[in-house]
């Protein structure tokens, strides 16, 4: 019993951290920082990040490196290859 309670207060505690690692992992920025973030100030770092994520996708750069990319991944995928 004492044992389940303690993995499910590490479970509670490690959940923020973990969410935030990822969110910044999925937009290139790394995972160990913000992990580290997300212990140290869990509700604050969750915020900054998810702060940093919305001006970044707002800036016009960022939406012409997402078109980019999208264009680059479809001439891949169309790519043919040639015939020996």
């Amino acid at each position: 019993m004492l044992f389940d309670l303690m993995v499910g207060a590490l479970c509670a505690l490690l959940w923020l951290p973990l969410v935030t690692g990822y969110c910044a992992y999925s937009y290139e920025r790394s995972f160990w920082l913000w992990f580290a973030l997300g212990l140290t100030l869990p509700g604050l770092s969750f915020l900054v990040l998810l702060g940093l994520l919305w001006r970044e996708q707002r800036s016009p750069g960022y939406r012409l490196l997402q078109d980019a990319r999208r264009i680059l991944a479809e001439a891949e995928a169309h790519e043919v290859e040639p015939h020996e």
